[in-house]
């Protein structure tokens, strides 16, 4: 059978892996002119079932009302005159309680805890380098108050059996050398030490080589222009090279899947939510950090990938707007190199955003639409490195009928529909 899939981040790769491996003959369409050129690009690198919480809490609405105003935070909203901001927007809302975002926390946990070992199986099987760390995470507070608070919010995860450390400023530092000179400045931390980290870029491109070897067929610069639909079926997806056809098709186009998707016949509120992200070479600094970590108070998250250092932050709610300025890096700079000073320089920034593809509840978009030979694996959110080789085996048993070896129903399309 020929298998369609539509996007060639993370998700799609993935995806297209475990269709070869069932030998399926798989043909993957991509605007770009190589893998991972967009949200998969320059991510955090950090594989972290310990980050799985929902953006949607109870604290949310106001921290997004308060940015309109100048307030500072991890989330920022830009008004916009696209109705379907609007409309995803209310769904967001509508998420916010703390008993809907305790029920879909868990479901991205339970999905993150079996993709990250996925992800570790897959990287073995194929043999990627893609500068892996293994030294778990650390969640730092700068307030004790703020510590209690996490470690208590953090309370469902260790429930179902993550396993989380909390450490005094000594603890992090001994788990951190690079920490030392700043520990003071620190109350303490949460350690998941089974979290983990790598290039996602670097495990993409190297896994799509593989998919060549393997025979995968790749179009890169066709863009998706949209879906064509017969009865019940997909009969091909319409490009701006053409016409291609399969017997089945995928969507893992990320933030973009909403706007193709208009045959389909589905409600599929997959919409942009911005990140930055900044990447610093080390270039002989002493004191790089070999632990990623995450300022929770600033929501600044800092990894080491081989020799660069990546930072990121912001969620910012505009819509399909990816500009940036070297002004927006600001923030998490100053909170990178407050706790970092010595771990690169500072001076050669690589500026990067990207549009996350969120849903308004967090958990991804899986599952078969309303056409029998069609499949959803988009919706990732902030978390596509950490889900995604776990959607792409869960897409696969769908497709071949197989029952799912966790239960995916907090994340099928049909929750929306």
């Amino acid at each position: 059978m020929k298998a369609v899939i539509m996007g060639a981040g993370i998700a799609g790769i993935t995806n297209a892996y475990y269709l070869a491996k069932e030998g399926f003959d798989v043909t993957v369409v991509d605007r770009q002119d190589a893998p991972a050129m967009e949200t998969s690009f320059a991510n955090a690198g950090m594989i972290a079932p310990g980050h799985s919480f929902t953006w949607n809490s109870p604290s949310a609405p106001m921290k997004l009302l308060k940015s309109l105003f100048g307030a500072k935070g991890s989330l920022k909203l830009k008004l916009s005159t696209d109705p379907r901001f609007y409309a995803w927007g209310l769904q967001f809302l509508q998420n916010c309680s703390a008993e809907k975002a305790k029920e879909k926390t868990l479901v991205k946990l339970s999905l993150c805890q079996y993709s990250q070992k996925a992800t570790r199986d897959l990287a073995a099987e194929a043999g990627l380098d893609y500068d892996y760390l293994g030294n778990g995470i650390l969640y730092l507070y700068r307030e004790p108050q703020n510590l209690e608070a996490g470690v208590a919010h953090m309370k469902m995860m260790r429930d179902q059996g993550l396993k989380i450390d909390v450490l005094d400023r000594e603890g992090c530092a001994r788990v951190e050398p690079a920490l030392g000179l700043v520990k003071d400045r620190i109350a303490g931390a949460i350690h998941c030490p089974d979290d983990e980290s790598g290039d996602c870029a670097k495990f993409t491109t190297g896994l799509a080589e593989v998919l060549k070897r393997m025979g995968v067929t790749f179009k890169f610069g066709t863009t998706v222009e949209g879906i064509e639909v017969s009865g019940d079926q997909v009969t091909g997806v319409v490009t701006d090279k053409g016409k291609v056809t399969g017997d089945l098709y995928i969507l893992s186009l990320g933030s973009y899947s909403q706007l193709v998707a208009k045959n389909l016949d589905i409600k599929l509120p997959v919409y942009p939510v911005k990140g930055y992200s900044l990447t610093l070479p080390i270039d002989g600094r002493n004191n790089a950090p070999n632990t990623p970590t995450v300022d929770e108070e600033n929501l600044v998250a800092v990894t080491r990938l081989g020799d660069r250092m990546r930072m990121t932050a912001t969620a910012e709610f505009s819509g399909y707007d990816n500009s940036r300025r070297p002004s927006d890096f600001d923030h998490m700079i100053a909170a990178a190199r407050d706790l970092y000073p010595e771990s690169c320089n500072f001076a050669k920034p690589e500026y990067w955003s990207c549009l996350r593809p969120m849903t308004p509840d967090g958990p991804p978009v899986l599952g078969r639409g309303k056409q029998k030979n069609m499949y959803l694996n988009t919706g990732h959110g902030h978390m596509g490195w950490t889900m995604a080789c776990g959607t792409g085996r869960i897409t696969t048993d769908i497709i071949l009928g197989r029952k799912t070896e966790i239960d995916a129903t907090g994340m099928l399309v049909d929750r929306f529909n």
